[in-house]
């Protein structure tokens, strides 16, 4: 299996790299770079930045507006917007809610939503995740009773990142209590414009106003925005959160995390020398250095395997918990790098145009909200421990 990148791939590299030196606006890669807070704007700015270009939905094809672009090609793009400093493509429209409509959306619902998914005319949010059914989502509760020619929804929905933005949501309701629990859930497309529906926000550790939960009463959806069979739910999500769990894996933001750790260990002194030749230190970057190659290494030949016709099993599993372990432990050995400088923040610092004199060097300033808000990687999207579940069921049942 050759894991090398035809000629054909590396200058498609040098195209994005000459892209995003002349598109990617210094001010929102400043901005990434330092863990200042992303607008709405800043988001919905990068998002049109690369609609412009035809660039915005690359895992879609092209007949839906998408890039067609191979496998490998959506690799080295995620791998060089991240080592840029570009703002992330707010995931839930483009790369799980668009994949899923293409796949088993009506004709009517792709004609409709697609576009509007492009054009930036709907932001999207995820209504999976409940009080008590968050890696256990068969579980779940909220429900939604047939009324006509509409679907009445009742019930809660939690950890929604950017649902104080969304203007619709896709949910996982349950629609028949009897039988396996999987087998009583349907997808719903959602508008969050709906009477009956509140949204209240939960504020992070840093201070952050990023997740929500949402609240659902009486809420009248059209029948129309059922996506596929009612009560084949669990089918489309679990299709989803194979693209979700990929993505969580980023294996281009580790790369451009452990970069900017080697410039802090290079940066910091230990008894008048470089913190990156303490043996100890050195030693843990080393290990890190060989768990990022082996990863890379790994969703390279999931790639290729995936070209010649391969569908991955339990291969986006492996990724998410060892992505998201490298990211968690790089993000710890930043802030060991850093000592008291990195030190929890004021909430204000993370804001453009905060005025405040930062503790120690300019570059420790991020590295606190970096290190908590990477702690619940291994959760979201399924937790690690779920994941192992997944893989160790694979595995048996070869």
């Amino acid at each position: 299996m050759n894991l090398d990148f035809t000629p054909q791939e590396e200058a498609f590299r040098q195209e994005v790299r000459s892209f995003l030196k002349e598109q990617l606006p210094a001010r929102l890669a400043g901005k990434v770079r330092t863990c200042k807070r992303l607008s709405k704007q800043d988001m919905e700015q990068w998002h049109a930045i690369l609609h412009a270009r035809g660039w915005l939905a690359n895992s879609w094809p092209e007949e839906w507006g998408g890039t067609g672009w191979s496998l490998a090609q959506r690799y080295i793009f995620d791998v060089e917007t991240a080592m840029a400093c570009a703002p992330r493509i707010v995931p839930f429209g483009v790369m799980m809610l668009g994949p899923v409509l293409i796949k088993y959306g009506s004709e009517a619902q792709k004609q409709y939503f697609l576009p509007r998914i492009l054009n930036g005319s709907d932001w999207w949010c995820q209504g999976y995740s409940e009080p008590g059914a968050g890696s256990d989502l068969a579980s779940l509760k909220c429900a939604a009773i047939r009324d006509g020619d509409h679907y009445v929804v009742n019930g809660q929905k939690t950890w929604t990142t950017f649902g104080h933005f969304a203007n619709m949501i896709f949910c996982l309701v349950r629609t028949k209590k009897e039988g396996k629990p999987q087998e009583g859930i349907s997808f719903l497309l959602i508008d969050m414009n709906t009477p009956g529906i509140e949204v209240r926000p939960i504020i992070l550790l840093d201070g952050k106003h990023e997740v929500n939960e949402v609240f659902f009463s009486d809420v009248r959806v059209p029948a129309g925005n059922l996506v596929g069979e009612e009560n084949k739910g669990w089918t489309y999500a679990k299709y989803l959160l194979t693209h979700e769990r990929t993505n969580i894996a980023g294996i281009g933001a580790s790369m451009a995390a452990f970069e900017w750790l080697l410039h802090i260990a290079r940066a910091q002194k230990k008894n008048g020398r470089p913190l990156a030749e303490d043996p100890y230190f050195a030693a843990r970057l080393a290990r890190l250095e060989i768990d990022l190659e082996n990863m890379k290494t790994t969703n390279l030949r999931v790639l290729a395997a995936a070209g010649q016709g391969v569908a991955p099993v339990a291969e986006s599993s492996m990724l998410k918990i060892r992505g998201t372990e490298i990211r968690q432990e790089i993000t710890a050995l930043t802030r060991r790098a850093l000592g008291p400088y990195a030190q929890p923040f004021i909430s204000e610092a993370l804001d453009e145009g905060f005025k405040g004199a930062p503790v120690g060097p300019e570059y420790a300033a991020p590295v606190a909200v970096e290190y908590f808000n990477n702690r619940k990687l291994t959760i979201f999207g399924g937790s690690n421990e779920v994941q192992r579940e997944i893989i160790t069921k694979a595995i048996l049942e070869l």
